[in-house]
């Protein structure tokens, strides 16, 4: 029974290293083929929707969507049995997200169509970010996330400046160009207003009168300052925080107690001594 015990604890211990690490071969391998496998579910249901290629390897495609559920449904409870607090990871963001990607072939037998739903997979590419842990990576996203954050006053203020400014562009050009020119109500021609300066405008509305065209010729220009001007503030605060980020730990989940934040190139757990590396 001792024996039997201890072989399933070996395994967890394994398994964990391999399904969670992120600082041994087996784990990087794994995560690896489980990104290959979502890009190849997602590409499987945009394909799906194509009509020449459904009618043709329909059969083929069942059986490539049967083999990537029961993949991701083994994971998802191997994820379950190997972690320590199996109630935390079911419940994260990404326990769902695993969830959701096991049911839509399950629920296609159920309900007609609902097969489709296999496009939500493509939010398991979250993971991606749990590969790329390099300390170079991470110290980055972190720069760019404590400057997002550093200027999020600055933004709003801009955002509630532009969307003061496309109500009241969009009032004046309802009346100068009015509903026979196809401004036919003020909410029509915020919406113009919000199209033509984010981009150059659909081409389902324009102005015609000179004062019009003026109008949107001068809402093209205001655009660039749309982009130019959130970029220049996150930029100032990127370049203040500069070289005050320190060096971020890595995760490097250790399979015996669960600790993360190890420091760079860690061999040995900082709580309970275990080896890192040991796959």
């Amino acid at each position: 029974m001792n024996e039997q015990k201890s072989a399933f604890q070996k395994f967890r211990q394994k398994t964990y290293i391999i399904i969670y690490g992120t600082n041994t071969f087996a784990g990087k391998a794994f995560d690896l083929i489980l990104l290959g496998v979502i890009f190849l579910s997602v590409l499987l249901t945009m394909m799906e929707t194509v009509k020449s290629f459904e009618s043709k390897y329909h059969d083929i495609r069942i059986a490539f969507e049967w083999g990537i559920t029961i993949f991701f449904t083994i994971e998802y409870f191997l994820r379950i049995i190997t972690i320590n607090k199996p109630l935390k990871y079911i419940f994260s963001l990404y326990g769902i997200i695993d969830l959701i990607a096991t049911l839509p072939m399950y629920l296609a037998q159920v309900f007609a169509g609902s097969g489709v739903l296999s496009i939500v997979r493509s939010l398991r590419l979250l993971r991606l970010f749990k590969i790329l842990k390099h300390p170079q990576f991470t110290g980055q996203s972190k720069q760019l996330r404590d400057a997002m954050y550093a200027s999020k006053g600055k933004i709003l203020v801009f955002i509630y400046f532009v969307l003061i400014s496309t109500i009241l562009i969009g009032s004046v050009m309802y009346v100068v160009e009015g509903r026979e020119n196809g401004f036919t109500s003020i909410p029509t021609s915020i919406y113009w207003t919000i199209v033509t300066l984010t981009t150059v405008g659909y081409g389902d509305i324009s102005p015609v009168t000179p004062l019009g065209q003026f109008l949107a010729s001068l809402v093209m220009v205001l655009g660039y300052g749309v982009i130019a001007v959130p970029t220049g503030i996150v930029s100032a605060e990127i370049a203040k925080l500069g070289s005050n980020t320190p060096t971020p730990l890595q995760k490097n989940p250790c399979a015996d107690c669960g600790i993360e934040d190890h420091q760079e190139n860690a061999k040995y757990c900082h709580n309970c001594g275990n080896n890192l590396l040991d796959d």
